[in-house]
């Protein structure tokens, strides 16, 4: 099943909720945790996507390539406007269950940073 979720003002965290919900199944009756649902889902407008509070200064995405001294730190707003896709990910993968279905589960995940695309 695919499912289509428009990004625009909505709440960073409640939408990543929602969006992980639908890539877990957990909204079908023959839910079963041991196996991935195959539900699609799309999600457009990530560039429009808000977050409440300071978070937008506050937030840090963090990264590291493995060598010495390499931890990169990004604020949320610098992340929006680099690659808005990647904090919709980053959101919805910390909601799966860290396991070998979140990456099944997470390839089942189409973001698009304008409309449809």
């Amino acid at each position: 099943m695919e499912y289509e979720i428009d990004a625009t003002n909505k709440i960073l965290g409640r939408l990543a909720s929602e969006v992980a919900v639908k890539l877990r199944g957990k909204d079908k009756a023959q839910f079963n945790p041991a196996h991935a649902s195959g539900n699609r889902v799309v999600v457009f407008n990530t560039d429009r996507v808000r977050v409440t509070g300071r978070k937008e200064t506050q937030k840090l995405y963090r990264r590291h390539s493995g060598y010495l001294g390499n931890l990169r730190e990004e604020s949320f707003r610098k992340l929006m406007a680099r690659d808005s896709r990647r904090v919709i990910a980053e959101a919805v993968s910390g909601m799966l269950p860290k396991n070998r279905l979140r990456k099944r589960m997470m390839k089942n995940l189409i973001l698009y940073k304008g409309g449809h695309g």
